[in-house]
């Protein structure tokens, strides 16, 4: 029986030289990139084979290829030298970097986290972020995500889901399409532009106190895909007034009528199995304290009146 051969027993630099010339597919251009000759390199790939006990070149009149256990072996070494270097590079002014990764839905990123990332940034300048917008479908054990912030009811299996706030929907739409309309009932001529959540309109018309009519047409996965085609007059947009400020303070988006209905809440939602790192609860604290803060500031200003 072969003995089996232990990670600790395998040499740096032999992985090195075996990535290096893989990626070359020559020990002379490995030798170059490394700094070393073609005859170390060369040395360092056969110790490893010996070591190994399998071949994982074949030498060819002009550079190498790799052997099928060659290949096997590729994908792992390429992943750790890469995690490797990732962990170092986390290293500044002899300090380690922590980083996130979150998930989050397009509309409450561009809307709401994207303007206040430097308050963060400046409050824990240790932490990096890395931020994925997605259309609310998100996997997070697959996508590797630390948190996903989410749009909805707060029941996601295997999570768990903090409430962060909620979300008053009511019709949007360019500025010459709104002079047309001056009562609800006024909408059912125009094109309603729909997303994924096919009962929103239906449950605007009922808070409106109107049947609804039958709504037909293009539908959108983004709310954002949405305000941007309502901002072009092409129809009218069901959208949270508070993602959409800037639009609206800009007059690309006008809001005829008061009538709003709430269709979900946005939350910060983790696995159940993820035990949280200091940095996580450090981001969920600051989130949580930061909307807190806004919407306690109107309060604060009525009472000073």
């Amino acid at each position: 029986m072969r003995r089996r051969t232990k990670l600790s027993h395998l040499p740096l630099n032999a992985l090195r030289a075996f990535e290096a010339t893989a990626r070359n597919l020559s020990f002379t251009r490995a030798g170059l990139e490394l700094r070393v000759t073609q005859a170390a390199v060369s040395q360092q790939v056969k110790a490893l084979e010996d070591r190994l006990g399998a071949q994982l070149f074949r030498r060819l009149p002009r550079g190498v290829a790799l052997t099928d256990e060659g290949q096997a072996l590729l994908p792992s070494i390429v992943e750790a030298f890469g995690r490797l270097n990732e962990a170092v590079n986390r290293f500044e002014d002899g300090r380690y970097q922590d980083v996130i990764t979150i998930g989050v839905v397009g509309t409450f990123a561009s809307g709401w986290l994207l303007p206040r990332l430097d308050t963060f940034k400046k409050a824990y300048p240790r932490i990096d972020l890395r931020l994925f917008a997605n259309n609310n479908r998100v996997d997070i054990a697959g996508e590797g995500l630390d948190y996903a912030i989410r749009f909805g009811d707060g029941l996601w299996h295997g999570t768990n889901a903090t409430r962060l706030m909620g979300a008053s929907f009511t019709p949007f739409c360019a500025p010459a399409l709104a002079r047309r309309l001056s009562r609800p009932a006024d909408l059912k001529r125009e094109v309603l532009l729909r997303s994924y959540r096919q009962d929103e309109w239906s449950r605007w018309f009922a808070a409106a106190g109107l049947l609804s009519p039958v709504i037909k047409g293009m539908v959108f996965d983004s709310s954002i895909t949405i305000a941007s085609v309502a901002a072009r007059g092409t129809g009218v947009a069901l959208l949270p007034a508070e993602m959409f400020r800037d639009e609206i303070r800009q007059r690309r988006l006008v809001r005829p009528f008061k009538t709003e209905v709430t269709l979900g809440d946005y939350w910060i939602t983790s696995l159940h199995s993820r035990q949280p790192s200091s940095a996580m609860l450090s981001f969920k604290g600051w989130l949580l304290e930061t909307i807190a803060a806004k919407a306690e500031a109107p309060a604060r200003n009525s009472r000073s009146r």
